[in-house]
């Protein structure tokens, strides 16, 4: 069964790239991106294994770890390391798992015998501190992903937790947000003193009331 939202992510003990790690205790209290490739050294996602490395800093400061997966074993990871660090102009920082077992891959659904009974999809699950299930993706072999997009859902889902409001589309760190539906208008002043506008008796914003 494919994991849904709200649902709470297994945990696993696993080889890595930075040794041996339990998932649960690896996440240390923070939020987490976990994303999968479908074997080691594939073009797309040498370079976005590239890129996550440079946005490491970008990570935590959302209080958020990266870590990979892949179906390959250990020996092959470290090779691919060196490969990803030369063409992509980086240091690895950050774990890839080793899952030749799948045992991983298959508690997190993704291996679709639909794609490949052999090799993981591409997916994307960003959990939350609590070890639930806050976003998932999944993208083709042939696109690669947006990382600016998940470091922007780690910014809403991070605001949205912590305050009444929902995040609009293409919304950006500092930019207006949308009023809880929950909330009557005649109570926004109070919770949100910035001030607002109502377009709609459904559809209120605000500046976004951290910044």
């Amino acid at each position: 069964m494919p994991l849904r939202l709200g649902e709470t992510a297994p945990n696993f003990n696993a080889q890595t790239t930075e040794g041996e790690i339990n998932f649960y205790d690896w996440s240390d209290g923070k939020w987490i991106v976990l994303y999968s490739h479908p074997s080691d050294y594939t073009p797309v996602c040498t370079t976005e294994l590239g890129r996550t490395a440079a946005l490491k800093e970008d990570f935590e400061q959302r209080n958020a770890k990266v870590i990979a997966l892949s179906v390959d074993d250990l020996d092959s990871h470290m090779g691919w390391v060196k490969d990803i660090e030369d063409t992509q102009n980086v240091t690895m920082n950050f774990p890839i798992i080793a899952d030749a077992d799948r045992k991983v891959a298959q508690a997190y659904d993704m291996i679709h015998p639909e794609a490949d009974e052999l090799f993981t999809v591409r997916s994307v699950f960003i959990i939350d501190p609590q070890h639930k299930v806050r976003l998932t993706l999944t993208y083709p072999p042939s696109t690669g992903r947006n990382f600016q997009e998940i470091l922007r859902v780690l910014d809403s889902l991070q605001l949205t937790d912590n305050y009444s409001v929902a995040t609009p589309v293409d919304w950006k760190d500092g930019e207006d947000v949308v009023v809880s539906p929950s909330i009557k208008t005649e109570d926004i002043p109070d919770k949100f003193p910035k001030g607002h506008k109502e377009i709609r008796s459904y559809l209120r914003t605000t500046p976004q009331p951290n910044r």
